[in-house]
């Protein structure tokens, strides 16, 4: 089930939401900085995240989808929003060099058109950041947020539904450890939170991010095992008939 664009605002106008833009912006940023001369796209609801960029990256579009609706974004400068089919980006083949992936693959009805689409755009070298809700963490088990709805994915479904659209995940990691309840003293230790449970174990963390880059060419499988051959017969030259000798033994 698709968010609603106004849910989505709210939530990030509340206090959790403004920490939940800090921790994840926190760990965007230090995967991708320099892109000067680089064209950025969100895709999903990822206006929180791409005014860190602005003035950075050459070019920026915040892509929200028809079927949640789209903010104008930004307020105070002309608008970088377009309301699109996620499965028919109107850009053109390798034009984007970085795309961020957030409340998208999780409510999107068909996730795998989706993911093609964006292999399309992307350049050779391009980059691909998905931030999907952890399957087996907090934060999917409630739908007081975001990361509660659609379908949330371990691991394993991610990296398996990236291999299928040609992508290779070159890292994989998670986030939000703190627990998604909006009182002061827990979001006054959220750092703390994000430290230890990173040291424990991935499966708390409530989202998944994954940096995956763009493959060309399809990934080879593993070669059968070779069967061993019984006896060879040789063949006879077409059009020589068999002898009654041969034809008796039924050769």
């Amino acid at each position: 089930m698709q968010l609603a664009v106004a849910d989505l605002r709210d939530f990030y106008q509340r206090p959790l939401g403004q920490l939940v833009r800090r921790l994840l912006l926190a760990r965007i940023r230090a995967r991708w900085r320099g892109l000067n001369g680089e064209t950025l796209i969100g895709l999903g609801f990822p206006s929180p995240y791409l005014g860190a960029f602005r003035g950075e990256a050459d070019r920026i579009g915040s892509f929200m989808p028809a079927s949640q609706g789209a903010l104008v974004w930004p307020s105070t400068a002309p608008s970088l929003t377009v309301l699109v089919d996620e499965e028919h980006l109107p850009l053109p083949d390798r034009s984007v060099n970085r795309l961020l992936a957030v409340h998208c693959l999780e409510v999107a009805e068909r996730p795998r058109p989706l993911l093609r689409e964006v292999w399309r755009v992307l350049t050779p070298e391009g980059r691909l950041l998905i931030v999907v809700p952890n399957r087996s963490g907090v934060w999917a088990r409630l739908d007081t947020t975001p990361f509660g709805q659609g379908r949330p994915y371990s691991r394993g479904q991610l990296q398996r539904l990236l291999a299928d659209a040609l992508f290779t995940p070159l890292d994989v990691t998670n986030a939000l450890y703190v627990p998604p309840i909006e009182r002061p003293v827990l979001l006054k230790s959220a750092t703390a939170f994000e430290r230890i449970g990173s040291r424990l174990s991935h499966r708390f963390g409530g989202v998944i991010m994954v940096e995956a880059r763009k493959e060309l060419m399809a990934p080879i499988g593993k070669a059968a095992p070779a069967t061993p051959l019984g006896g060879l017969v040789p063949a006879r030259p077409r059009g020589l008939a068999l002898s009654a000798e041969d034809a008796g033994k039924g050769r």
